[in-house]
């Protein structure tokens, strides 16, 4: 199967089951390609901390996320081994924030991946870099 075709079945496959991603964050997929991937969610007043911009903890979330799709798309099971951010600018009610993650070294089980996250202004609000591992098993079962 082509890596763009793999990668986005992987994707749709993850997405399908990720309820936090989907259903409590209400992420949207945008898109899942070999070594990259790109998520997009509105912050809502749910996701407001005590000073009334998002939450860091949920920005890192939608990084987090954009990593794991991002680092899984190769269709083999792969884990965070540690990840680092840094917050820039708030994310606002309303403001719909966007991340791009992509992979930047991959050398045998071990992946280095850095994601930004814009705001719809083209503002990037956070810096995050994720450090992979591949551990056994296929995404959607094994492929030649």
């Amino acid at each position: 199967m082509e890596a763009a075709t793999l990668a986005s079945k992987v994707g749709a496959s993850m997405f399908a089951v990720d309820t936090a991603a989907k259903d409590f964050m209400k992420m949207e997929l945008l898109r899942c390609e070999p070594g990259s991937a790109s998520l997009r969610m509105t912050v809502r007043e749910e996701l407001l901390n005590g000073h009334k911009i998002c939450h860091g903890g949920l920005i890192f979330t939608l990084a987090d996320t954009a990593f794991a799709y991002a680092c899984n798309s190769h269709n083999k099971v792969t884990v965070a081994a540690g990840c680092s951010i840094e917050f820039l600018k708030p994310g606002h009610l309303g403001d719909v924030l966007t991340c791009e993650a992509a992979e930047q070294t991959l050398s045998g089980r071990h992946g280095i991946y850095d994601a930004r996250v814009s705001n719809q202004h083209g503002e990037v609000i956070a810096l995050f870099r994720g450090k992979s591992t591949q551990i056994k098993g296929h995404i959607i079962g094994e492929t030649s």
